[in-house]
């Protein structure tokens, strides 16, 4: 009898089989990430089955009703090959159809497969990594706790009100449930800079990754006002934090190259953003690293 292959939603008891898949790709998945996906959008994870096998997984998240994003597409290396990425593929498509843009970060080698699907290229996104241990200017990274009149805030000294309204003037379509369960996750720790009347002017989070081999840390998302304030931010969370870390910037933000290269990340790999359908207008010259890859 020949098993038939089938998509059902992601559940509780799949996560840790979606992140073990992608810390094996190289994904470095934070840890409570896949959670914190399947809360974002209980109807936009996808499990691909022969019979009780598990053998895929998709992400095909909508934010609201023109935005969505496609990511988390993996395939078990043994079933590879047999054509259930496509139809995991098509599963996503079809649920995403009627969406004004759609939005995925691409590997340099499949650019082609999913131009021919409609997705063309906007930038790239480059992840940089940074050993505190092995580098000498981490002696040269003090700070101060406040700047120019700005207050420096860590975890519960944050209202996740301040930070919802900064980040809703930053992002495509505002994304209060998401933010909350990111952010104020057991899994990581958030920082701020809030300025005299109380508004924020900039946020960073960092949470526990997992590496092919080890652990390390992965920041996202870090968004402020100015590059100061994101080297401010930046050098508060390198303190705080020893090993591998590792920030995924966009291309649409000139400053964020320079900046990463100032501090002493070094470049370890790309993707390149790309969209079907309308691109977002929403500027990105704020954003200097991105929350995940696998929402946008």
């Amino acid at each position: 009898m020949i098993t038939k292959f089938a998509i059902r939603s992601l559940e509780e008891d799949d996560i840790s089989d979606v992140t073990l898949w992608a810390r094996r790709e190289g994904f470095a998945p934070g840890i409570g990430d896949v959670g914190i996906y399947r809360n974002t959008d209980r109807q936009g994870l996808w499990i691909g089955t022969l019979g009780e096998t598990k053998v895929g997984c998709i992400v095909g998240v909508k934010y609201n009703k023109s935005y969505g994003f496609l990511g988390l597409f993996i395939v078990d290396k043994q079933y590879r090959g047999q054509g259930y990425g496509l139809n995991l593929w098509k599963h996503v498509i079809d649920k995403l159809r009627d969406l004004e843009c759609v939005g995925l970060e691409a590997a340099p080698d499949r650019i082609s497969d999913y131009s021919s699907w409609g997705f063309n290229p906007s930038s790239k996104t480059t992840r940089w990594k940074f050993i505190s241990e092995e580098q000498e200017q981490i002696k040269d990274l003090q700070i101060a706790e406040s700047i120019d009149g700005l207050m420096l805030l860590q975890d519960s000294e944050i209202t996740q009100a301040v930070i919802q309204d900064y980040d809703a003037n930053k992002e495509p379509t505002p994304r209060p449930h998401f933010l909350s369960d990111w952010l104020f996750h057991n899994s990581g720790n958030v920082i701020a800079l809030i300025n005299e009347h109380g508004s924020c002017v900039g946020f960073g989070r960092i949470r526990r990754c997992l590496l092919k081999n080890g652990k390390g840390w992965r920041i996202g998302p870090l968004i402020a006002d100015t590059p100061k304030l994101a080297s401010v931010l930046l050098r508060s969370l390198l303190i705080r934090h020893s090993g591998v870390i590792l920030i995924d910037t966009p291309g649409l933000n000139p400053n964020a190259e320079k900046l990463m290269n100032k501090i002493g990340f070094k470049a370890a790999s790309h993707t390149i953003r790309m969209y079907k359908g309308n691109q977002p207008s929403i500027s990105m010259n704020e954003v200097y690293g991105l929350a995940c890859l696998e929402l946008g």
